[in-house]
C-alpha cells in the first residue's frame, strides 16, 4: 500500500483517538487511523553511511485505544531478523503518526528512533 494512496479514516473512527493525539500531530490522524486499519507497511530502514534495510510490518488492528496491539517487523526477508513488541494501540498509531510526517518530511517510509527503542527494548531497567 502506497502512503500517497491513503484515505483518510472517517471523523467518527478518528475522535477515539482524538484525546491521545496533541496538536498538529491531529493533522495525521484520520490517515495513521487508516493506515493503522490496514494492518501492514512496507518500508526501509535507514542505516547511517550505508543502503537501507527493507522491512515488512504486520499488526492486529485493535478496537479500543487502551487494547493491546502486537506488532512484528522482519527485516531484509530474513527470519533471523524478525521482532515484535506489544504496545497500547494508541501509542502504536501515535508512531504511525510519526512515521508518516516523517514520509511528508523525507518522503521514506520508517518508523522513528522511539519506535525503535521500543522495538528494541533499549529503554527497559531490567
Amino acid at each position: 500500500m502506497a502512503i500517497d494512496k491513503l484515505q483518510a479514516a472517517t471523523q467518527q473512527q478518528a475522535s477515539v483517538y482524538m484525546p491521545y493525539v496533541q496538536g498538529s500531530k491531529r493533522n495525521f490522524l484520520p490517515y495513521a487511523i487508516s493506515l493503522y486499519q490496514k494492518g501492514s507497511l512496507e518500508g526501509e530502514r535507514k542505516i547511517e553511511s550505508g543502503s537501507g534495510v527493507p522491512f515488512v510490518a504486520t499488526w492486529n488492528a485493535a478496537s479500543l485505544p487502551s487494547d493491546l496491539t502486537r506488532c512484528r517487523i522482519q527485516f531484509d526477508g530474513n527470519a533471523e531478523l524478525n521482532y515484535e513488541v506489544m504496545t497500547a494501540s494508541f501509542e502504536f498509531v501515535n508512531f504511525l503518526i510519526e512515521l508518516l510526517e516523517s514520509y511528508k518530511r523525507n518522503r521514506t517510509t520508517d518508523f522513528s528512533q522511539a519506535f525503535y527503542r521500543k522495538l528494541l527494548r533499549i529503554d527497559e531497567n531490567n
